[in-house]
């Protein structure tokens, strides 16, 4: 979602009954006063699996939504001793990782379920599925 020059928006679970589990997570634009809008896609769970899946982006032509700033979000579902790099694609971004369930090191740190991460002034990290584990991966730029 955009804001833009203004909206009104709030979350809620529509299932009095059950309970839910969501991130809700706000980006600085890089623009001012753009035409408010919402995007949604649906994305292929085995797109993640053992990879990094992009699911945002600053180019409407790229996978994923995109959004008025230069950063990339990166899901992934690994099996116990899968890893990977992630190579940072904007000079001065940082990357916020959480977890949503399993066990990982990133660079050196091992997090578990619910566990988040910063890491900035790097051009890559190294990422290690110590266990089963699924993650979101948030590149943006550590100024304004």
């Amino acid at each position: 979602m955009s804001a833009g020059t203004g909206i009104f928006h709030s979350e809620y679970n529509k299932n009095k009954g059950q309970k839910v589990k969501f991130l809700q997570i706000w980006v600085i634009p890089d623009k001012k006063n753009v035409t408010p809008r919402y995007d949604q896609v649906t994305l292929n769970r085995k797109d993640r699996h053992n990879k990094l899946q992009q699911v945002l982006s600053p180019d409407p032509d790229d996978a994923g939504v995109w959004i008025h700033q230069k950063a990339w979000f990166h899901l992934g579902k690994f099996d116990k001793g899968i890893s990977a790099e992630y190579t940072i694609k904007a000079k001065g971004n940082g990357v916020y990782a959480f977890i949503l369930n399993g066990d990982v090191t990133i660079n050196n740190q091992p997090l578990t379920t619910r566990d988040g991460f910063g890491i900035w002034d790097i051009e890559k990290l190294s990422i290690m599925a110590d266990a089963d584990a699924e993650f979101l991966l948030m590149e943006v730029p550590m100024t304004f």
